[in-house]
C-alpha cells in the first residue's frame, strides 16, 4: 500500500465528510417534482429552449396517444438519412456541406460549396510557432485537455477576443472548426513523441482538403488512405456534427454562451463537457466491452453463448461488473437510433475491406440479442437499441485511428453543432440561462468557534 502524506491523509478525512453529508434522499425529488438529469422516466427531456438547428424524432402521436417510432434525425429540417444516402449515391464527402447548412440553414450550391471550403482552408493558419510553443509543449495524456488548451491559447491572439457581433463570432468559429483537426491530430503526435517515445512528425495539409482525407493524411506517417476509409470517416463526421440542443455538450455551449463569455471560452467548456465518458467518451467503453466479450466467448455464432455472457455483464458478474450493456440504448432514442441504422450499412463495407467480416457479425448478433436480454432483466420504461456509439469505436479501430483520438474526433464534428447553437443563443435569447434548484437542507443556527 503506498505511503501516504500528511495532506493525503487529511484529505481522505475531509472526503469522507463530504461523503457522509452529501446524498440527498431520492424520495424529495418526487416529493418537488424533480426530474434528475433534466429527464422523465421515459427519456424525455425537461423543455428548456427552442431551437432550428437540428431536431431529434423518436415517437409519433396516434389518435392522441404517443407511439415509439424509428428514431429520425434532421439538420435545419433535412433528414440525416437523406443526407448520406445524397452523398453516398453521389460519391462524395459530405461534412463540409453539412457544416454550411447548420451555420447557415440552407444546403450550398455547388459554387457556394467551393467557396465555403476555400473559406475554410483559408482559416486554417495558425499563430506563428503556436503548433512549437503549445502544443508540442507539456503534452497531455487526455487529447480533450490538449485540445480545450489549444483553444484558449488560441483566444491570446485574438485582437476582438470579446467582440460578439455574429460577424466576429462566425469568424471565430470558422476558424475554430477548420482547425480543430489538425490540433487533435498533432496533439496525438506530440504525445506519441513525448509519452510513448514514438516517431514524432507533422504533416501540413493540403489546400482545400476534405476534413476525412486531412484528418488520415496528417494522422499517419505514410499519408496513404483508401477512397473507402476517407468516405466512411466523412460519414461519422456527418453524423456526429448535431444532435438537438438538449445533449450535455451543445447545452453547455448555450447556458455558458448565455453568459456573454467569448467563443474560446464557449467552445472549451463544450469541450469539457463532451470529454466525460457519459457523453463523448462512450465509444472506448464499447471497445473495451467487446474485447472482453471476444477473450471469453469461444463461438462467436453461438446466439446461447452471446446472450448467456450478455446476462451476466447486465447482472453485474462480468466486464466490468457496471451492469451496463455499452452502446446499447440512449437517452432519447428507443426502438432505433437513426445515425446507427446509416452507419451499419458503411461499417459493414469498411469490415469486408479490411477482413473483419467475423467481427462485424459478432457486433450484429449483439446488437440484435442484447435489447432482449435487457428486456427479461429490467422494467423498461422504453425500448433501447444500438447506439451510434456502438460501431463508431469499431469503424475508428479499423482505421488504425489511435483510441486517444476517439473523443477528439467526436469534437471535429460536433463543434459544427456547437457553433451554430452559439449564434443561435446570441441571436435570440438575452438572458442569463439560471434554472432553479430548490434547498432541502434544514436551517440551523450559526454557532461561534469557541462554541463548536
Amino acid at each position: 500500500m503506498p505511503h501516504l502524506s500528511t495532506q493525503d491523509k487529511r484529505i481522505q478525512q475531509l472526503t469522507a465528510g463530504c461523503i457522509e453529508r452529501g446524498p440527498i434522499d431520492r424520495e424529495l425529488y418526487k416529493k418537488y417534482n424533480v426530474n434528475i438529469g433534466l429527464r422523465d422516466l421515459n427519456g424525455k427531456g425537461v423543455l428548456t429552449g427552442l431551437t432550428e438547428v437540428s431536431e431529434i424524432r423518436q415517437n409519433k402521436i396516434v389518435d392522441g396517444v404517443t407511439v415509439p417510432t424509428d428514431g429520425k434525425l434532421f439538420y435545419r429540417g433535412i433528414d440525416v438519412e437523406d443526407i448520406i444516402r445524397g452523398c453516398d449515391e453521389d460519391n462524395r464527402y459530405g461534412f463540409e456541406e453539412v457544416v454550411y447548412l447548420l451555420l447557415f440553414s440552407k444546403l450550398p450550391n455547388e459554387q457556394e460549396l467551393r467557396d465555403f471550403t476555400r473559406l475554410l482552408s483559408d482559416s486554417r493558419t495558425m499563430p506563428k510557432h503556436f503548433v512549437r510553443d503549445v502544443v508540442l509543449k507539456a503534452p497531455s495524456r487526455d487529447m480533450m485537455n490538449s485540445l480545450a488548451k489549444s483553444v484558449l491559447t488560441l483566444a491570446s491572439y485574438d485582437n476582438d477576443v470579446m467582440n460578439l457581433s455574429i460577424d466576429n463570432v462566425l469568424r471565430q468559429c470558422l476558424k475554430l472548426i477548420s482547425l480543430f483537426p489538425l490540433l487533435s491530430v498533432y496533439s496525438y503526435h506530440a504525445y506519441n513523441y513525448y509519452n510513448k517515445g514514438e516517431s514524432l512528425y507533422i504533416h501540413n495539409p493540403e489546400p482545400c482538403e476534405p476534413t476525412a482525407e486531412m484528418i488520415l493524411r496528417t494522422l499517419r506517417a505514410d499519408k496513404q488512405f483508401s477512397p473507402l476509409e476517407a468516405m466512411v470517416l466523412d460519414m461519422a463526421l456527418i453524423l456526429h456534427a448535431e444532435h438537438g440542443g438538449g445533449n450535455n455538450s451543445t447545452f453547455t455551449t448555450c447556458v455558458v454562451t448565455s453568459s456573454g463569455t467569448d467563443t474560446y471560452s464557449a467552445i472549451a467548456a463544450a469541450l469539457c463537457s463532451l470529454k466525460g465518458p457519459k457523453h463523448g467518451g462512450a465509444n472506448l467503453r464499447v471497445m473495451g466491452m467487446m474485447s472482453d466479450i471476444k477473450r471469453n466467448i469461444r463461438d462467436w455464432k453461438d446466439d446461447d453463448e452471446i446472450a448467456a455472457y450478455l446476462e451476466k455483464i447486465l447482472m453485474k458478474e462480468a466486464y466490468d461488473r457496471s451492469g451496463l450493456i455499452y452502446g446499447i440504448g440512449h437517452a432519447v432514442y428507443s426502438i432505433s437510433d437513426p445515425r446507427a441504422r446509416v452507419f451499419k450499412g458503411f461499417v459493414e463495407r469498411l469490415a469486408h475491406e479490411k477482413g473483419k467480416e467475423k467481427e462485424y457479425a459478432l457486433y450484429a448478433r449483439i446488437e440484435r440479442l442484447a435489447p432482449e436480454v435487457i428486456a427479461n432483466h429490467r422494467k423498461m420504461y422504453k425500448g433501447v437499441s444500438a447506439n451510434v456509439d456502438f460501431y463508431s469505436g469499431f469503424v475508428y479501430k479499423m482505421l488504425g485511428l489511435p483510441k486517444e483520438l476517439y473523443t477528439p474526433l467526436f469534437a471535429v464534428a460536433r463543434i459544427a453543432g456547437w457553433s451554430a447553437h452559439r449564434i443561435e443563443e446570441l441571436i435570440n435569447a438575452g438572458k442569463i440561462i439560471r434554472p432553479a434548484y430548490i434547498s432541502v437542507a434544514e436551517e440551523q443556527p450559526y454557532r461561534r468557534i469557541s462554541e463548536r
